[in-house]
C-alpha cells in the first residue's frame, strides 16, 4: 500500500512541476485566468466522459456534501492555479520554488491546529533536510542569495496560494466517501465555475490573452496531467498515508522542475542539483519512515 502511495505522489509532483514550466511557457500565449478556465473546463469534460455513471450513483452523497466539495474545488483547484499563474507574471522561478517548499510545514501546522495531529521529531528533521535541498536548488547552489530576494507582488500571490493549498490538503480529510471519479467531476466542475468570474474580470480589465497554438497545447497538457491525473493521484495518496506525510512530497516539485527546465529549456545540470536531490529524497525518506513509525505507535 505504501509503495503505491509513493509512486502516486511522485507522479503527482512530476506533473505539478510540469505545470509550473507550462505556466512560464504560457506567458504571452494565454493569460492566467483564461488558462485557468480552459484547464478546468477541459478537465471537467474529460472526467464527465470517464465517470458520469459513477456520479449518478454517488449523487445522493454528493448532494449532501455539495457545499464542502464546491469549496474544495474552488480553493484547491481554481484559486490556487489562478494565483500561481498570476504570480509567474511578476516573480522568478527561484522565489516560487522557495515559497512552495513551505507548504508541507503549513500542512503540519494546520493538521495540529485543526485535528491536534502529532508530528514525530524525525518528520521535522526530514522536512528540514529536504527544505535545505530545495533552497540549494532554488538559489543555484548559493543560499546567501536568499538575502537578496524581495517580496514583490508575485511573491505575495504565491504565498497566498500555498496557504490556500495547504488548507485544501488538510480539508481533504473531511471529504465524503465517494468514488474518486465522482469526486474529481465535482471538484473540476466547481473549479471551472469559480474561474468564470475571474475570467470576466480579466477580460474587463483588458488583460485577457486568448490562446494561440502554444496556448492551446499548454491548456490541454494542464487539463490532462496536472489536473485530472495529478489531483486524483494526490487525493489517493492522502487517503493512503495521510496529509502530513503526503504533503512532504511537495518538496519534490522544485527538484522535478529543475530537471524539466534542463530538458525543456536547455539549462545546464550542476553539481548542486545532484546534492539537492540527495537531500530532498533523503529528507522525504527520513520523514516518511518516522511518520510511519509514529502512526504505528499511536495505533498501538
Amino acid at each position: 500500500m505504501f509503495r503505491n502511495a509513493y509512486v502516486l505522489l511522485l507522479l503527482t509532483t512530476l506533473f505539478w512541476a510540469g505545470n509550473a514550466v507550462a505556466g512560464k511557457l504560457a506567458v504571452g500565449h494565454v493569460s492566467p485566468m483564461a488558462l485557468t478556465t480552459l484547464r478546468w473546463g477541459l478537465a471537467t469534460l474529460v472526467m464527465l466522459a470517464i465517470g458520469l455513471p459513477r456520479l449518478r450513483q454517488d449523487w445522493p452523497v454528493v448532494r449532501r456534501n455539495l457545499l464542502l466539495l464546491t469549496a474544495l474545488g474552488a480553493a484547491g483547484f481554481s484559486v490556487f492555479n489562478a494565483l500561481q499563474y498570476s504570480a509567474l507574471l511578476f516573480t522568478t522561478a527561484i522565489n516560487i520554488s522557495i515559497e512552495q517548499a513551505a507548504m508541507p510545514m503549513l500542512v503540519f501546522v494546520a493538521n495540529f491546529l485543526v485535528y491536534r495531529a502529532g508530528v514525530a521529531p524525525g518528520q521535522v528533521i526530514g522536512f528540514t533536510l529536504s527544505l535545505f535541498g530545495v533552497v540549494l536548488t532554488a538559489t543555484h547552489g548559493d543560499p546567501t542569495r536568499l538575502a537578496a530576494l524581495d517580496l514583490n507582488r508575485g511573491d505575495a500571490l504565491m504565498l497566498l496560494a500555498i496557504v490556500i493549498y495547504a488548507g485544501y490538503t488538510v480539508a481533504l480529510r473531511a471529504k465524503p466517501a465517494i468514488h474518486w471519479q465522482s469526486l474529481m467531476i465535482v471538484l473540476c466542475g466547481s473549479a471551472f465555475v469559480v474561474s468564470l468570474p475571474l475570467l470576466l474580470w480579466e477580460g474587463l480589465s483588458g488583460d485577457i490573452i486568448l490562446p494561440d497554438a502554444r496556448g492551446w497545447t499548454i491548456a490541454v497538457y494542464t487539463a490532462l496531467f496536472p489536473s485530472v491525473l495529478s489531483q486524483a493521484f494526490y487525493i489517493r495518496g492522502v487517503e493512503l498515508i495521510g496529509a502530513n506525510r503526503a504533503g512532504l512530497f511537495i518538496n519534490m516539485v522544485p527538484i522535478f522542475g529543475t530537471l524539466l527546465s534542463i530538458l525543456i529549456l536547455g539549462e545546464a545540470f550542476q553539481l548542486y542539483h545532484a546534492a539537492a536531490m540527495v537531500m530532498v529524497l533523503g529528507g522525504i525518506w527520513l520523514a516518511e519512515h518516522s511518520g510511519r513509525k509514529h502512526a504505528a505507535a499511536q495505533k498501538g
